[in-house]
């Protein structure tokens, strides 16, 4: 909530130019190509450079968000064109027809020495079918006639991304009839849910896990003895079974420590999430674009921006055109005063929004460069260990930006490295006390704790208080409580759920 409080007294201190400036940086690579065609078609005056266009308007040097810079905007707001009799009579577009000018700054922001990285390439696009469909295209090998399709419909259409129907069989019928006028009761709608459960992939149309694994089981032969003690264990030891009491379901059962491992692996080796198997429709998020990228060249670290945040923007020519015939022109009436305000407006806008896209890429590159600087041993190595305690505010003091900047330019973007690919947030993290007093990085930590887990006895998992002893070993002044806190956020379960036979 207090973070949100001061957000919101930040952005009444901004121009509206310096918000837009701000929500630029917000976006990522991968969607920065459709804000700019949106600009594009909301103005006229904007349009995509081609190359060797030389009719260029000047473009001032991108300058840092600033308070100097935030009262410029509000002076130039404040002398926007009132529409007044002087106005009229006083239209100045001569800086607007500026050619073949020595000191003209180049609109184009493409960076032509990494052609090997220019945004022409052809991206390989996956196409897919949804999990929804895929069930659809199943139904109708099914002998139903067309109300009981309706049924199956709406029974699929209640199916989550995990596979599993989350709604009872009277709320189905209550829906049913509400919206599709089909009159049916919970014992038809479980009769076609039993249909639609022996559809692909197994275990779908489960209402539950315990239901989702015996569907599975029920796939596999009824003969295979191993099939059935799975199908007891499931059915008569569930609870157990989830909270890994393997020595109540072996005394229960009179399973042979052998027999029990085998039919533990062949529970633990069914899907319990069988639709994960198919990606929602439109889900961006997992095509990864990198907006940087950083090689290590014998020893020197060289950093990239991503061609595609550098587009080839310009002024259109028709609209410089239509400036030219009215400076020409002998006979200015109002309708054509009126107009060529019209028009400068829009080549301002068309101008900021250049510059904008300009700022952006340098306050990318300044901020990735820093966080370069301050981890570099990591970019050389690949080693988590060698990451240093960084947090926003080192980066945006040897920046001179502010830390919200900082954060917006953190968020959702990638850096691609000879180690992998990673999200600008790893690199930032909280610090910890050794016994000697240095300050290490809290991802050191996490790597040593996962390291711990990743190596122990599977029959006697490693407790939270063993980890914490084995880390104060090590040197590291930590209590039980974060080590706790570090192996949530590293999504492992407790020690008693690691257990394995």
């Amino acid at each position: 909530m207090l973070r949100q409080t001061q957000q919101q007294k930040l952005l009444q201190k901004l121009s509206p130019q310096q918000i837009q400036l701000m929500k630029l940086l917000q976006i990522p690579t991968a969607n920065l190509e459709e804000r700019i065609k949106q600009e594009i078609e909301e103005n006229p005056a904007l349009e995509f450079g081609d190359d060797g266009h030389d009719e260029d308007v000047p473009l001032d040097e991108p300058q840092p968000l600033t308070q100097e810079n935030e009262d410029h905007d509000e002076e130039m707001n404040d002398e926007e064109p009132d529409g007044s009799a002087d106005e009229y009579e006083n239209i100045d577009v001569s800086e607007y027809l500026m050619e073949d000018d020595d000191d003209i700054a180049d609109y184009r922001l493409r960076d032509d020495h990494y052609p090997e990285m220019d945004e022409t390439r052809v991206m390989p696009i996956r196409v897919e079918t949804s999990f929804q469909d895929y069930l659809l295209d199943q139904l109708g090998m099914l002998p139903l006639d067309e109300r009981q399709q309706m049924i199956a419909r709406q029974i699929i259409g209640s199916i989550d991304d995990d596979g599993y129907l989350r709604r009872d069989a009277s709320a189905i019928a209550d829906d049913l009839s509400f919206s599709q006028n089909i009159f049916t009761d919970a014992q038809e709608v479980e009769q076609i849910i039993a249909m639609v459960q022996t559809f692909d992939p197994p275990g779908v149309c489960a209402r539950n896990l315990q239901e989702c694994l015996l569907l599975q089981l029920k796939r596999k032969s009824p003969a295979d003895p191993l099939v059935r003690h799975a199908q007891t264990v499931l059915t008569d030891y569930f609870d157990a079974f989830i909270k890994k009491h393997y020595e109540k379901i072996q005394r229960g059962m009179g399973l042979t420590d052998e027999e029990l491992k085998a039919v533990i692996q062949l529970i633990t080796h069914l899907n319990p999430k069988p639709g994960n198997n198919f990606a929602p429709d439109n889900k961006a998020e997992s095509y990864i674009v990198p907006d940087f990228f950083i090689i290590n060249n014998n020893g020197k670290l060289e950093l990239t921006l991503n061609a595609r945040n550098a587009p080839d923007l310009r002024i259109s020519s028709e609209y410089r055109d239509m400036l030219r015939d009215y400076e020409k022109g002998a006979k200015k009436d109002k309708r054509q005063r009126e107009a060529v305000l019209f028009i400068k407006q829009k080549i301002d806008a068309a101008k900021w929004f250049i510059d904008a896209i300009k700022q952006r890429q340098h306050t990318l590159l300044s901020v990735m460069q820093t966080i370069m600087d301050y981890q570099r041993d990591f970019f050389l190595t690949g080693d988590e260990t060698q990451l240093k305690p960084m947090i926003l505010k080192d980066i945006a003091e040897r920046t001179g930006l502010d830390i919200s900047t900082v954060s917006r330019v953190a968020n959702s973007k990638y850096v691609q490295t000879e180690y992998g690919t990673y999200p600008l947030k790893y690199f930032f993290s909280e610090s910890l006390s050794t016994e000697s007093g240095e300050e290490v990085s809290t991802r050191e930590v996490k790597k040593i704790l996962l390291d711990l887990i990743e190596n122990e006895n599977k029959r006697k998992p490693l407790s939270d208080e063993m980890l914490t002893r084995l880390l104060q070993e090590k040197g590291y002044n930590i209590a039980r409580r974060t080590v706790a806190k570090y192996r949530e956020q590293l999504n492992i379960p407790v020690a008693r759920l690691r257990k394995q036979l």
